[in-house]
């Protein structure tokens, strides 16, 4: 698995490839800000990109947006020391496949290998942050059955995940998300798990 690690901080770029590499996964490149994270993606089409949020000239947003447009199927995983909710809504919205804070070390190595396995990941306390501050009662619009699986789907789960979980098949599970999507006028699995942590 090839490794792009962005950040702004010398140090931090340094930490985490010392911890991905002692896992055993390759950091083709590094770089400190935005702009350097769409040259380096361009140029190596990495597995997996983790990069800052906040970081000059570009933020690690805006260049998620940008290598997305080009290549829809990029992993990203945002690293930050902020829990802001609107840089969470953002990072989803965007289709970032994770968002993890600097000092859950221990999440690092766990989160890149939700990554690789197709899941999306998120930092627990960001999880309870949203589910804190949550409004809208989704009881409103789904089924309990829907409601159990939109949670799985918001947890990371991919189809086969969920059906296992829930003792059900792989395409009723799909059919149940298709329903959700066209029910909430969503577009894709993505918008479901920011429908669900708005909800």
């Amino acid at each position: 698995m090839k490794i792009i690690i962005i950040d702004d901080d010398a140090l931090v770029v340094t930490a985490l490839t010392t911890i991905v590499e002692g896992a055993g996964y390759d950091v083709t490149a590094s770089g400190n800000s935005g702009k350097e994270a769409v040259l380096l993606y361009k140029k190596h089409q990495p597995d997996l990109l983790m990069t800052d949020i906040r970081m000059s000239e570009m933020s690690g947003l805006e260049a998620s947006k940008e290598i997305l447009k080009e290549f829809p199927e990029a992993n990203i995983l945002l690293i930050t020391t902020f829990k802001d909710d609107e840089y969470i809504y953002e990072a989803l919205r965007t289709g970032c496949r994770g968002y993890l804070l600097k000092d859950n070390f221990k999440g690092i190595i766990p989160a890149v290998q939700a990554v690789e396995a197709g899941n999306m990941v998120f930092d627990s306390e960001i999880v309870s942050s949203i589910a804190v501050k949550s409004h809208r009662n989704i009881t409103d619009d789904l089924s309990s059955r829907e409601q159990d699986i939109l949670a799985l789907v918001a947890e990371g789960l991919n189809n086969k995940e969920i059906a296992e979980s829930l003792f059900l098949s792989e395409g009723t599970v799909r059919n149940y998300i298709s329903q959700m999507l066209s029910k909430l006028n969503l577009r894709d699995r993505t918008q479901l798990v920011v429908y669900y942590y708005k909800s």
